[in-house]
């Protein structure tokens, strides 16, 4: 009682706040204002002195581009953190970019992590954000937080399946009573689906191109599906035979089988989970579909993909990129009736 007294004291004087804090993206949500940040999970740092020469989308801008005095890095792989001290660093800059210097109090935080996360990285994740200036950390897997993110009832004893595919991770979830009832994470996401472009890229048309071009393809041209017309586009690298820049164009077609084994093995955890999850819970699943959710849902006919091989209708969110910190944000604003779909 005294410690929910304390709360609402210090609810009165400090900005809450959720984060997705994402492989490829970090968003921000503040109670009362929604979403005020969305920027790349990306820093430069000059390397002699450990400075940071920028964070978010300025650093994306850079990578690739710098000279050899300054690293551009992406701090979290696979949905958790690959570097520490750079996270801690990038989560004090998006927090002193989106509160107030003045407030009197430290915020209260709730964060979307990766199904199956392991304690180790569950404490790094609450360890480097109470370094950057939290006074209280809630970690949300980030199937429930798209799950509420969506508007599903996650209370009730009803079974939903959501599939999340983020940046680093792809998690298959079943929930029901405010718990996940079966989850799985793997980590295959948009970055193994940019990862493979660039592969193709490189063995068929001996075409070397960084990373965020292989990104920038996907999401012109990117299909799981065959579409109604044919879509095109000019991809910029340099040729690995002859060490010059040369550009070509591709089209969709191409694109697809390059995007077809990362697409299988995300197909393939989607089909485990059906086969393993009570029969009551299928028959919910059959009845409500599946739920879509993250950067990937935005990959044209993954949806239809996935129905071909589940014969469930799959839904797709207005905004899919949003679902995870829109939920976190909802727990953060009803978090005394919400604090139970927490995993810490």
């Amino acid at each position: 009682m005294i410690k929910n007294l304390f709360n609402n004291i210090f609810s009165l004087f400090s900005t809450d706040l959720a984060m997705d804090l994402g492989t490829a993206n970090s968003l921000v949500y503040i109670t009362e204002k929604g979403i005020i940040l969305n920027e790349p999970s990306v820093v430069a740092v000059n390397i002699d002195d450990s400075t940071i020469e920028a964070v978010g989308l300025e650093a994306k801008k850079m990578y690739g581009r710098t000279h050899d005095r300054v690293n551009t890095i992406r701090p979290m792989k696979d949905g958790v953190i690959a570097d520490f001290d750079i996270t801690n660093r990038m989560i004090q800059y998006f927090i002193k970019k989106v509160l107030s210097q003045h407030r009197f109090f430290k915020p209260r935080m709730v964060v979307g992590v990766p199904t199956c996360i392991t304690q180790v990285e569950k404490k790094a994740v609450i360890d480097a954000s109470l370094m950057a200036g939290i006074r209280e950390v809630h970690l949300v897997e980030e199937p429930m937080a798209a799950a509420i993110g969506v508007g599903i009832p996650v209370h009730r004893p009803e079974g939903n399946m959501v599939i999340d595919i983020g940046g680093g991770t792809s998690d298959v979830a079943v929930i029901s009573l405010s718990a996940i009832a079966y989850g799985e994470s793997v980590r295959v996401a948009g970055d193994e689906i940019d990862e493979s472009i660039v592969r193709y890229m490189r063995l068929q048309h001996h075409l070397n191109i960084g990373v965020f071009e292989g990104e920038r393809v996907k999401k012109e041209i990117g299909s799981a599906f065959p579409q109604a017309g044919s879509m095109t586009t000019e991809v910029r690298g340099l040729n690995v035979k002859t060490g010059v820049p040369m550009s070509i164009t591709i089209g969709d077609d191409e694109i697809r089988e390059a995007l077809k084994e990362p697409l299988t093995n995300i197909t393939t955890v989607i089909m485990r989970a059906l086969e393993k999850i009570p029969p009551e819970l299928s028959a919910d699943i059959h009845s409500n579909g599946i739920y879509l959710t993250g950067g990937g849902a935005l990959i044209r006919g993954l949806d239809k993909m996935i129905e071909e091989k589940t014969t469930l209708k799959v839904f797709i969110p207005e905004a899919p990129l949003l679902s995870i910190v829109k939920g976190a944000g909802a727990v953060l604003d009803d978090f005394q009736n919400m604090k139970k779909v927490c995993i810490n």
